[in-house]
């Protein structure tokens, strides 16, 4: 889960051993990684009422190979639900990760995971 939640449900997932591109790994690495995507995004599904999840993979501003894994959904406000997450929410006046508020999705999450 992401340090904070801008929608509820934000994961963040880091690759390991820390690489600074997708294009570092091998082509089985880059499998497992890619697949584990997927599955943390079909987790959400089935944990949220998200309608949809956006994935985001990035390594420029931080030099290390790391997916945003936004569930998105559709009581969102049109002119945001349309736009990528990281464009119209505030991220330092998100809700910040609290495993009272958030435990039950992560129990959730981790039985999704199995």
């Amino acid at each position: 889960m992401g340090d904070v939640q801008p929608l509820p449900g934000y994961c963040l997932l880091l690759a390991d051993p820390v690489v600074e591109s997708l294009n570092a790994l091998d082509i089985a690495s880059r499998d497992a990684y890619l697949r584990d995507v997927v599955r943390v995004g079909d987790a959400l599904l089935a944990a949220t009422d998200a309608y949809r999840i956006n994935y985001e993979t990035w390594c420029n501003a931080e030099p290390a190979l790391h997916t945003h894994i936004m569930p998105r959904f559709l009581g969102e406000p049109d002119e945001k639900r349309r736009m990528p997450a990281c464009m119209v929410y505030d991220w330092k006046a998100a809700r910040p990760f609290d495993s009272a508020v958030d435990g039950a999705l992560v129990k959730h999450l981790r039985l999704a995971l199995q």
